[in-house]
């Protein structure tokens, strides 16, 4: 075979670049940074930087808590739930002992009580109809996937409605946020929130070897988790708090609903301070906002990058009515639950928040049964 013939073989294996959604997705990212500029805020500019970098790692690895979680229930292989807290192990070396020690920083912290156990209990459930979390959401719209658009767009509804039904459930009871810091101080809360992670890892492990399944994480798992572990510092630094996702959802509803003519003067949600502060100005002074929208651009040139854009057929109604729900579900649970796998989860375990691992304990059984609906909706259990 002639050189010219082997070039031509190899560069047909070569993946093809979409020009329009690589320079459609590089130029929206520009512009918002742009815009967040002029507006005299180089942080907010970084967290576009860096949700554009979340949202093409977390394709390119591939990165799915909603799958590595269904693997762990269903076979008991643990990589993808390793993955995850070396990722939070990573977060936390950085989030507890600043947040402690640096004024004008601050953890993910929540109350313990029935909100929390509700919320990310419902969020579980919706996780696995949707196929998809908060984080997996946003870097699959940006990858070209039609049945999540679906799953985002009530994902926000449900965010908006949790946030109206959440002060009644506050008013449920509860115990004040518990944080390892506050006892231990900085450098002991941080090895606490380490041991109680090597020790989720362990049983992780356990049950993996209990079921004959496999427990490393392979390569591309653990370049994820470092990087986005290092990109979760990243939003910190430039945040002064812990990376969080689906508020911005809650205010991007929020909004649309005000431009359509709902009043939130009566809900008390919305008179608190934060989140009335943020129904008010633009959500270019939203950190959640503004990451959120990085990911989005980010997932869809990494997308863009590797092959041809997406333009799969759209999937059978019943996939497509499991997105919807779940995307409710996950919208609801997470207001309820102050937040979703990154807001939740990570950022709660890698505050030294007991809150985070309480709604891992929550959700995981939430896991569970959306699993068993999933065959109801034409999805596979695994």
């Amino acid at each position: 075979m002639s050189t010219l013939a082997t070039e031509a073989g190899a560069a047909a294996r070569l993946p093809r670049l979409d020009w329009p959604f690589l320079i459609a997705s590089v130029l929206a990212a520009a512009v918002l940074i742009a815009l967040v500029l002029i507006d005299g805020q180089p942080a907010a500019a970084a967290l576009v930087v860096l949700g554009f970098a979340l949202g093409a790692v977390f394709l390119k690895a591939e990165f799915s808590f909603t799958a590595s979680w269904r693997r762990l229930i269903v076979r008991g292989q643990a990589d993808g739930f390793l993955g995850g807290l070396l990722l939070i192990a990573i977060a936390a070396t950085a989030i507890i002992p600043v947040a402690r020690l640096v004024p004008g920083f601050g953890g993910a912290i929540a109350p313990l009580g029935p909100s929390l156990i509700i919320g990310a209990f419902v969020f579980g459930i919706g996780m696995q109809l949707a196929n998809g979390c908060g984080s997996g959401t946003l870097y699959t719209v940006g990858g070209g996937s039609g049945r999540m658009i679906i799953t985002l767009a009530f994902f926000i509804a449900g965010s908006v409605i949790g946030s109206l039904h959440l002060p009644a459930f506050l008013r449920l009871g509860g115990v004040d946020p518990i944080l390892a810091a506050d006892y231990l101080g900085a450098w002991g809360g941080l090895i606490v929130t380490w041991a109680s992670l090597a020790a989720a890892a362990f049983a992780g492990i356990a049950i993996a070897r209990r079921r004959g399944a496999s427990f490393a994480p392979s390569r591309r798992i653990v370049i994820g988790a470092v990087l986005i572990g290092l990109l979760s510092i990243g939003v910190f630094a430039a945040g002064h708090h812990p990376w969080s996702v689906t508020f911005g959802f809650t205010v991007w509803g929020a909004k649309l609903a005000a431009l359509a003519g709902f009043d939130f003067s009566g809900a008390e949600f919305w008179q608190w301070p934060g989140p009335k502060r943020a129904l008010g100005d633009s959500i270019l002074s939203d950190t959640s906002s503004l990451t959120d929208l990085g990911m989005i651009f980010g997932a869809m040139a990494a997308a863009a990058a590797s092959a041809p854009f997406a333009r799969n057929a759209w999937p059978p109604f019943k996939s497509l009515a499991a997105a919807a729900i779940g995307g409710l579900l996950m919208g609801w649970g997470a207001r309820l639950g102050f937040g979703c796998n990154i807001g939740a989860f990570v950022g709660g375990i890698a505050s030294g928040s007991l809150h985070g691992w309480v709604w891992f304990a929550a959700a995981l059984p939430g896991c569970f049964i959306g699993i068993k609906l999933r065959p109801l909706f034409g999805l596979s259990r695994e």
